[in-house]
């Protein structure tokens, strides 16, 4: 999602910039009387912790645990 953004509204909506762009990956194209001048794009450092999340929540998510029943029942039945 790109969103084009003026000077004056980057500068009084700054903190909830930020936010959207580290909460959700939004890019917003800043603009001078209406011509692009800069670019806000998420930080690729900001991938891994993006990753580490998508994880956590896949984890939460899981509606059917595996028990030590099930592991050794998958290990008898030679599935890894």
């Amino acid at each position: 999602m790109n969103t084009e953004i003026g000077t004056y509204d980057t500068k009084t909506r700054l903190a909830e910039i930020l936010r959207q762009v580290e909460e959700t990956g939004a890019n917003f194209t800043i603009t001078k009387h209406g011509k692009p001048v800069a670019d806000l794009i998420p930080s690729k450092s900001s991938e891994k912790s993006k990753a580490e999340t998508a994880i956590n929540n896949i984890l939460k998510s899981r509606k059917h645990l595996v028990t030590d029943r099930d592991l050794d029942e998958m290990k008898t039945s030679d599935r890894k």
